[in-house]
């Protein structure tokens, strides 16, 4: 039993540290919104935060399914699978907001790209 949880507790932190790059603005991102002049530069950086939107959606799918199956086997992790609820839910919430804002971006370089053509 707690060579199981401690097995699924490496899963969730290898899971955790993976998705701690969930970061949209890197420094290459920066320069790119500030050089962005051409309705091609707009679509190019709309398409790049959809795309992100698209991982960060399927990080949150993931993370849903831990949280279903940490609530339907409860009794069989005690104290420890209401941490690991706890942070299944932190980082639903944190992805849900990602997925947010990047879409949020998006729609906001396909407004500028339509209006520079």
């Amino acid at each position: 039993m707690k060579s199981k949880l401690g097995i699924l507790v490496l899963v969730i932190f290898g899971l955790l540290v993976s998705s701690m790059q969930m970061n949209a603005f890197s420094m290459d991102m920066g320069q790119a919104v500030q050089n962005a002049k051409t309705s091609a530069d707009h679509e190019a950086l709309a398409k790049y935060f959809e795309d992100n939107a698209k991982e960060m959606q399927s990080k949150l799918q993931d993370h849903q399914k831990m949280y279903e199956q940490y609530q339907s086997e409860s009794q069989h992790y005690g104290r420890q699978g209401v941490d690991m609820e706890t942070m299944c839910r932190g980082l639903i919430r944190t992805y849900e907001q990602a997925v947010k804002e990047n879409m949020e971006m998006a729609a906001s370089h396909r407004k500028m790209a339509a209006e520079v053509k």
